[in-house]
């Protein structure tokens, strides 16, 4: 029997990494996550062939932008081992990484970005759950229900 498949919000300020640059280099390691709860999603939670909602934060119009497809399973941050790299971890060692990344793969860019407050709109049809909208959170990686992510996606 297979897994049924995942869904998962991943957020990227666009001045680090866009959507645009997913699309560029087509498959690219989530690294940098430096949040246990996160690193857990994409540790113990993330399958490959599972579904991303890619979501640009810090920017003028937050929001969806596009779609990409978890392309790896976990495995070790290699920022966490060096020390020249603004993700160094000097407490980790290769015997013991604290931090695991994906790969992601770009799908596609949508036709619009689908923003934070016309997200925070359909807040009753997404639920009180959703963490995007919920007071208070800042993951970066998140799970999203099946219907969650189809219902954001036909917002497009």
């Amino acid at each position: 029997m297979t897994a049924r498949r995942r869904y998962w919000l991943m957020k990227s300020e666009p001045e680090a990494f866009s959507i645009d640059d997913l699309q560029r280099v087509d498959i690219e390691p989530w690294n940098g996550v430096r949040n246990y709860q996160a690193r857990n999603f994409m540790r113990d939670g993330m399958r490959v062939g599972d579904g991303v909602l890619f979501y640009h934060s810090n920017t003028a119009v937050p929001g969806i932008v596009g779609t990409a497809t978890v392309a790896s399973e976990a495995y070790p941050d290699e920022t966490q081992f060096d020390p020249k790299s603004d993700y160094h971890d000097p407490k980790s060692t290769r015997e013991e990484p604290r931090w695991h990344l994906v790969d992601i793969k770009f799908e596609r860019k949508l036709s619009r970005t689908i923003s934070l407050d016309e997200i925070k709109r359909h807040a009753d049809r997404l639920g009180e759950e959703f963490a995007l909208i919920r007071r208070g959170n800042r993951l970066s990686v998140f799970p999203v229900s099946a219907a969650q992510y189809k219902y954001l996606l036909s917002l497009e």
